[in-house]
């Protein structure tokens, strides 16, 4: 939002109805950095038990009245659902608080849309856009009625959702169309890239240090930044290493439960994790949930059946922890180093393994 040409934030309250509260501390704090990595200003992040799923309103009119107050009170302008809301749910929701209600896959559909670049990732955010949000045009209606700019409003989708089901269905039909002959160019023009030379892909939880492993290692001067998913298109750099030539992938982070629709989107990204012949799985070593974040990589590398030979695991940020605590970094079946690549602290031990896995490949050129 803007006034007088200067960024306004939506102030945003965020609803976390847990049925179990085991892991919720990770799970809360996680919509919390995506909700800043959306701009916005939390007021409050309220996580509670929830004891049935109600069909109406997700939660009982008791605490939906609750939340309602402590917006009102708090000046909030967005509720945020941890848990994806049905297009009813969501409607009961948004006429009962009185404020624009979205769900945790709309902010991760919005950040994305702000944040693609290529023809390709943003023809996927809007195929993605309009997927979710076709059982749900009434809600959205609505939502634009009560505020048609800001989270949960931004990208390719937002002249779409005043449109009809048929027209929205016939978008997608488009849009499917137009991103197989995407693909089909850049399959073409990978396997061209890849014919003669390796390549090295990052891969690991969003905000992990991706980016700015990338610019050590190749220089590259990718974009890099402290919040979640600062990139979502596929970046490449070729690297010339003491004889070793290959080509670094930079790709877009995980995130836990990341939906299905966005997944699919980003299909492009996980092809080249597919395709690479090593991967870097970069991990902060420093946050405190590191170890929930390498079970979701390791869950897509079983999806994606991912020869684990290829991984190296590498700890990032490990100046931020004390020896004590580096000592004992929980250990995996994987080829493993420990940097800081901010600073550039043991990169040149990282690229040495890369080269001597690279090297181990049979017929190596």
């Amino acid at each position: 939002m803007f006034e007088n040409n200067k960024v306004i934030k939506e102030k945003a309250y965020l609803v976390c109805p847990y049925v179990n509260l085991n892991g919720s501390d990770y799970r809360s704090k996680e919509l919390i950095l995506l909700s800043e990595s959306a701009l916005l200003d939390v007021v409050k992040c309220n996580v509670f038990l929830l004891k049935e799923i109600n069909a109406r309103t997700y939660m009982g009119i008791g605490k939906v009245e609750e939340i309602r107050d402590e917006v009102e009170s708090l000046g909030a302008n967005v509720v945020i659902f941890d848990c994806p809301l049905t297009g009813s749910q969501l409607r009961n929701l948004a006429e009962i608080i009185g404020v624009k209600v979205i769900d945790r896959t709309m902010l991760i559909l919005d950040i994305f849309a702000g944040r693609a670049k290529s023809s390709e990732g943003k023809l996927e955010v809007e195929l993605a856009q309009l997927k979710y949000t076709l059982p749900r045009l009434a809600l959205l209606n609505m939502n634009n009625a009560r505020a048609s700019t800001g989270v949960g409003m931004r990208g390719t989708g937002e002249t779409k959702l005043e449109l009809d089901k048929r027209k929205i269905q016939d978008s997608i039909v488009r849009l499917e169309k137009e991103i197989k002959e995407v693909q089909k160019r850049r399959q073409t023009t990978r396997k061209q890239r890849l014919s003669n030379m390796r390549s090295v892909a990052l891969v690991g939880y969003t905000n992990a240090g991706k980016s700015t492993l990338m610019n050590s290692i190749a220089k590259a001067g990718t974009y890099a930044d402290d919040r979640l998913f600062a990139t979502l298109d596929v970046l490449s750099k070729r690297v010339w290493d003491e004889g070793v030539e290959y080509v670094l992938i930079d790709t877009v982070g995980f995130v836990s439960n990341l939906p299905h629709e966005l997944m699919h989107a980003f299909s492009a990204t996980l092809e080249e994790t597919l395709d690479a012949d090593v991967l870097l799985m970069v991990v902060d070593a420093s946050d405190e949930h590191k170890y929930e974040q390498i079970e979701v990589v390791e869950r897509e590398f079983e999806r994606l059946k991912i020869d684990k030979s290829k991984v190296i695991l590498v700890y990032n940020k490990v100046d931020k922890i004390s020896n004590e605590e580096l000592q004992n970094l929980r250990q995996y079946p994987y080829d493993t180093c420990y940097v800081e690549a901010r600073s550039g602290t043991n990169v040149v031990q990282l690229k040495q393994m890369v080269r001597e896995k690279i090297q181990s490949i049979p017929k190596y050129r």
